[in-house]
């Protein structure tokens, strides 16, 4: 069977039984296509069963050294190990060349951190005259004080909270218990958003509380969820006008980074965030040392050359 009929009706099984979309479609076939065309480059046959994981790590090297974008490989290898799969369960092969090659991991962009008048500019949103508005306010400022996850957020209860020595507690990944410090700005949002009186009352926009045991709250008087605010942070980062992008985790990227600037050590860092590793907490050295050099470059008076 030539090549052209195993991808055609590898690209119908994804249609017909998968359901794939035009465009994914699309893309799978401009990768099968450049593959093959590889081969054909490289004077290596096209019969299906002489393609072993040899040409493929070497087809894989070729588009790296075209500098073509990581994304675009992993899609490309991706398809691949699709194609190849389909082929195997359709015993057109005999070996999936695929099996002895592992998919590189993509290194995980971090959010750039926020300025520090970014910070207040994004924080002066909610309308702290109101219940909801001050909860929001009270979030921002809790994830802001302790670098808190937002699914720690999330569970956070009242009998966590130990505002008289300045400390919460907290369950991270794999219920792992910290106790960190929380700054006394968190700390009076806290005291204010606990105690005001709509918090057992009806509102306009929300019902009381029903949930004694959650600190924050949604409309219904019940713990808030994660998709929750999220979707606070979008309401309010269009209503800021700020260009960045901004979710609860770039708060916890922005603080780390200002703890670092500010001359904390990462070791401390490390306890605070709950990191496990110490390589973890490492990158944001990188963004500390390159805001610092901009900053450098951007005020030092002999920082541009003369002419």
């Amino acid at each position: 069977m030539a090549i052209k009929e195993f991808i055609s009706r590898f690209i119908s099984h994804l249609e017909l039984v998968k359901n794939f979309s035009i465009h994914t479609l699309r893309n799978y076939k401009i990768d099968l296509s450049d593959f093959f065309s590889f081969l054909e480059r490289e004077g290596f046959s096209q019969d299906i069963q002489q393609i072993d994981k040899k040409k493929i790590r070497l087809y894989l090297a070729r588009l790296s050294e075209k500098e073509v974008a990581k994304r675009t490989i992993l899609r490309r290898l991706a398809c691949l190990r699709s194609f190849f799969k389909y082929l195997a369960k359709e015993k057109k092969i005999e070996k999936n060349p695929l099996d002895e090659i592992e998919t590189p991991k993509l290194a995980k962009r971090l959010p750039s951190p926020l300025t520090y008048f970014q910070v207040e500019q994004f924080f002066g949103q909610p309308d702290v005259k109101t219940y909801l508005g001050l909860r929001d306010r009270c979030l921002m400022e809790l994830l802001y004080s302790s670098g808190l996850r937002i699914s720690e957020i999330v569970g956070l209860n009242r009998k966590d909270l130990d505002l008289q020595n300045g400390l919460i507690r907290i369950y991270g990944k794999g219920k792992k218990q910290r106790n960190i410090p929380i700054t006394k700005n968190a700390t009076k949002w806290l005291l204010d958003y606990l105690s005001h009186q709509e918090r057992e009352l009806k509102g306009e926009k929300h019902l009381p509380q029903k949930d004694e045991s959650a600190i924050f709250l949604n409309k219904w008087g019940t713990r808030i969820s994660l998709r929750s605010i999220d979707r606070l942070f979008q309401k309010y980062l269009l209503q800021s006008g700020l260009a960045a992008t901004i979710t609860p985790h770039t708060i916890r990227h922005t603080i780390a980074t200002h703890w670092l600037e500010k001359g904390m050590d990462l070791k401390t860092i490390q306890t605070i965030l709950g990191h496990n590793s110490l390589s973890t907490t490492t990158v944001y050295t990188h963004v500390s040392t390159r805001l610092k050099k901009e900053v450098y470059d951007k005020t030092h008076p002999r920082a541009k050359e003369k002419g």
